[in-house]
């Protein structure tokens, strides 16, 4: 029975190609993890443990502590968080079991896809909403819709199944891929879409079915990460909606089946003080047991920073590593 209403017809669109999209963010301009030795010991001692100072510092040992002992680390992203370049510094991390988890949300999976594949990502959406071809990339959208239908039919969740498919098509820039490592390191990625909001689901090969069944299954992946946090840590960077909400869903979880995630630590980085990310990352959840933390930055500059000092704090100590 179809429904009562008219449906847009998305088989009609005039769709353009990556190439002719192009991309304000490339490849090169990524970073590259390196060894920063004392010098970051020296840098960091310029910064005062009062206020923010204090926060940023008692942050990173509590991450690293998590860490040192073999506990989980859980890194939530927002979409930004790629496209400023930082992506090989969180896949460092992965490689040194110090971030044992990683969630982002659907636009995070597309930039993180689009780097792998093609080098590029990030339309001038401006520009391309006057003539109406803003997300009418159809290399992008035909490439993971079909992925997503494939890792329905394989019962596999979001992240895994996008990873999977960077990997199998041996993607040129898989170095620079959260989505292609996490997969090869076996690290569990999860993807948390909301229908509508990504520019892959404005095309016809989008298939409803398999991007909820896929999602979903990653928020019960995301649960039972959630559920191992006792004495762990979870890292919000830049998403202000989305993560924070799943997160306190998947908590609730946890909780509801016994785990009481005692001591965790819970930190947002943001440039702002989003209030999702405050109370449903930083404050419920720690409110009867645990430590949370506020840093104020743009990622570009702060997450370099958070990066070496909890490589330094980590380097050779990770519990069975």
């Amino acid at each position: 029975m179809s429904s009562r209403f008219e449906e847009v017809d998305l088989g009609s669109l005039r769709r353009v190609s990556i190439e002719e999209r192009g991309g304000l963010v490339r490849v090169d301009s990524f970073v590259d993890p390196f060894d920063p030795g004392d010098a970051i010991d020296r840098l960091l001692k310029t910064v005062p443990r009062l206020f923010s100072g204090d926060d940023f510092a008692s942050a990173v040992e509590s991450v690293a502590s998590s860490a040192r002992g073999g506990r989980r680390v859980l890194m939530m992203l927002g979409a930004h968080f790629i496209k400023c370049g930082l992506s090989r510094l969180l896949i460092d991390l992965m490689e040194r079991r110090v971030v044992t988890a990683v969630a982002m949300n659907g636009a995070g999976a597309i930039h993180d896809f689009e780097i792998a594949v093609w080098g590029r990502t990030s339309e001038d959406v401006g520009e391309r909403l006057v003539d109406g071809t803003f997300g009418m990339c159809s290399d992008t959208a035909d490439a993971m819709n079909a992925a997503t239908l494939d890792g329905h039919h394989k019962e596999e969740g979001l992240g895994e199944t996008l990873g999977r498919h960077i990997v199998e098509r041996d993607a040129e820039n898989l170095d620079a891929s959260i989505l292609g490592s996490a997969y090869r390191l076996r690290v569990p990625v999860t993807v948390h879409v909301a229908l509508g909001t990504d520019i892959i689901h404005q095309h016809a090969s989008a298939d409803g079915a398999a991007i909820g069944a896929t999602s979903l299954r990653d928020f019960r992946i995301l649960a039972s990460v959630v559920s191992g946090l006792d004495g762990g840590a979870v890292v919000n960077v830049g998403s202000a909606v989305v993560l924070p909400e799943v997160f306190l869903k998947a908590l609730s979880i946890a909780r509801n089946r016994g785990h009481a995630m005692d001591e965790m630590t819970a930190v947002s980085m943001d440039m702002n003080e989003p209030y999702r990310a405050m109370v449903n990352v930083v404050k419920r959840p720690t409110a009867q047991s645990g430590t949370g933390f506020a840093l104020r930055g743009r990622h570009e500059m702060l997450f370099p920073l958070f990066w070496a000092a909890l490589r330094r704090a980590t380097d050779g100590r990770i519990a069975g590593g």
